[in-house]
């Protein structure tokens, strides 16, 4: 549903090592995600940047920084599980990020380790001419153990980015992993994700996308369950106005039997935006005793916005609940109407009803602070003002 190729038209400049540039981490960040006291891994241009440690080793065994240096501080822990989930073979933009990343964020938490504080990946975009950024971010989460980890998206200069990226996560057995990712980039950016998530026995997955803002947005996200009992609830939610354009592709893989899965994309496009929304899941021959359900809802708030949406269910096993729907629509104006008699101003009731429904994803974030957090942003956005703080110098919207 989404050509690429215009993207890779314009001209890129691809350098190696990272430029250095000055600013107070805090002062850009504060307003983001307020009173959530984070690990940052911070990302450059796909570099991790020097300032912030190349990596950090807490007390209770948990790793976090640079997934070059981990390279060669754990090069058993690394090697055994890097380029074991992504599809380099099968796609050519995966292939194109493991032939030219050279780093990117790494994240290690041990066994039956919680830890109850996120650790936050950002990656930012800066550069006074236009940049192909290609980065690789590797998480493991060992069995039993705890983590919320926020994956964070942002341009800072006005220039053209195309960025590139690949994630690998491992869910061992019990272990429970909350993982949001925010991206807000510019008209000019395109961002490309491809995220690979792989689950054992009796373990918890809970994935929230949400593409606030960016000319052009492709999350590629697989999920396999290859562990009897595991759980996996994908959420997702697209806001896109003008000409921009946002893609979700999902694919789950229910590999064995007694495991559950349930997604939920919800999105609203303005003005000339298209969006795209392909789901699948596969319930393989031995995958008895499956509860999978899928949905995705759009919103059209005029004529020239388009959405294309194809929910797939792929059943090789009989016995199996699963689901899956689509629906694209307007408001209703039934509601207006009834919220109108009651004194509401047209405005502020179309208001309401969008961000009442995009609310159901939104309220999927355990974290209180960053969901209010994004509550914020998401009315801000609805309004048509920047997604952001007033304070904040990023001008990525």
């Amino acid at each position: 549903y989404s050509k690429i190729e215009p993207l890779f038209a314009h001209s890129y400049k691809k350098y190696f090592a990272p430029k250095r540039i000055t600013f107070n981490i805090d002062d850009i960040f504060r307003c983001d995600i307020p009173e959530i006291d984070t690990h940052i891994a911070l990302v450059l241009n796909g570099f991790y940047l020097p300032e912030t440690g190349k990596l950090t080793t807490l007390p209770n065994g948990i790793v976090y920084g640079s997934l070059a240096e981990a390279a060669i501080k754990l090069p058993n822990l690394v090697r055994e599980r890097y380029n074991a989930l992504a599809e380099n073979k099968s796609d050519g933009l995966v292939a194109l990020n493991t032939a030219f990343a050279q780093d990117g964020a790494f994240i290690y938490i041990p066994r039956n380790v919680a830890e109850s504080k996120p650790i936050q990946i950002i990656n930012l975009l800066l550069s006074n001419e236009n940049q192909l950024v290609q980065y690789r971010n590797l998480i493991v989460v060992e069995e039993g153990a705890q983590a919320n980890v926020l994956i964070c998206n942002h341009t800072l200069s006005p220039n053209r980015f195309l960025s590139n990226v690949v994630t690998e996560i491992f869910v061992g057995s019990n272990a429970q992993l909350e993982l949001v990712k925010m991206q807000n980039e510019h008209n000019d950016s395109a961002l490309l994700t491809h995220t690979y998530i792989l689950q054992q026995r009796d373990s918890r997955l809970v994935t929230n996308t949400l593409s606030l803002h960016g000319g052009f947005i492709r999350n590629n996200l697989t999920v396999t369950l290859n562990g009897e009992g595991a759980d996996a609830q994908l959420y997702g939610l697209y806001l896109t106005d003008r000409t921009q354009h946002t893609d979700n592709n999902t694919f789950i893989d229910h590999a064995v039997p007694n495991c559950t899965s349930n997604e939920l994309y919800k999105g609203i496009l303005d003005d000339q935006a298209t969006g795209a929304f392909n789901g699948k899941i596969m319930v393989r021959r031995d995958a008895q005793k499956t509860q999978a359900y899928q949905a995705n809802n759009s919103l059209l708030l005029t004529a020239d916005a388009h959405m294309k949406t194809k929910p797939q269910l792929e059943i090789y096993a009989d016995d199996v609940k699963c689901s899956h729907g689509a629906t694209i629509g307007q408001l209703d104006n039934e509601a207006l109407f009834y919220m109108r008699a009651r004194g509401i101003g047209e405005r502020e009731a179309k208001l309401l009803l969008m961000f009442g429904f995009v609310h159901e994803v939104i309220k999927q974030i355990s974290i209180d602070t960053l969901r209010e957090r994004i509550d914020d942003m998401v009315n801000k956005r609805l309004h048509g003002e920047l997604a952001r703080c007033h304070y904040c110098p990023m001008h990525c919207c």
